[in-house]
């Protein structure tokens, strides 16, 4: 999918700009709802067991670091491949390539654990990736947690590289 085509999509599909950067729209959601009393998280109130989104994202935004309390597992749907940075709860940093060219070590879906700091990337230059995300127990913006580069480094300086890369300077005014 060529970045021309990216308001062609936005368009098509309603997306709306996300905080963490690209654009998405909510596609599903349970009308079942589950407390943190049968779940090991802690949540205020009851969540939704899944909601769903579509993710677009072109190659010249990036989906900032941010962290969940729920499980997100990520769909590829179109465009270029996209790579899922995770810095796992003990501090391990892994690149996942969501997409299909399975020969070149792309896979078609992949789970961020809960509590995992993660954003995305799209390598391939003047391009777009059209991706589906569901968590579980259902994301709540209450549960979302952006990070800037001074505490991500602060917390994993081995990691300086990806965090220049992925990291807010400093968080958008409208998110503080």
């Amino acid at each position: 999918m060529h970045i021309n085509d990216l308001h062609k999509w936005v368009s098509k599909l309603g997306l709306s700009p996300h905080p963490e950067g690209g654009y998405f729209k909510g596609t599903f959601e349970s009308e079942e709802r589950i407390s943190d009393q049968e779940l090991s998280v802690n949540y205020e109130g009851k969540r939704k067991l899944y909601t769903s989104i579509y993710f677009l994202l072109p190659s010249d935004d990036v989906s900032h670091f941010h962290r969940l309390k729920s499980d997100e597992l990520w769909y590829y749907h179109a465009g270029s491949s996209l790579s899922i940075h995770v810095i796992d709860e003990n501090g391990n940093y892994q690149e996942i390539k969501l997409g299909m060219d399975l020969d070149a070590g792309e896979v078609p879906q992949f789970l961020v654990k809960k509590n995992s700091i993660f954003g995305s990337s799209v390598s391939e230059k003047d391009t777009c990736s059209l991706v589906g995300c569901m968590v579980s127990p259902g994301f709540e913006f209450q549960d979302f947690e952006l990070f800037t580069q001074d505490e991500l480094l602060r917390m994993y300086p081995e990691h300086k590289e990806i965090i220049r890369k992925l990291a807010y300077q400093q968080l958008p005014s409208s998110l503080e």
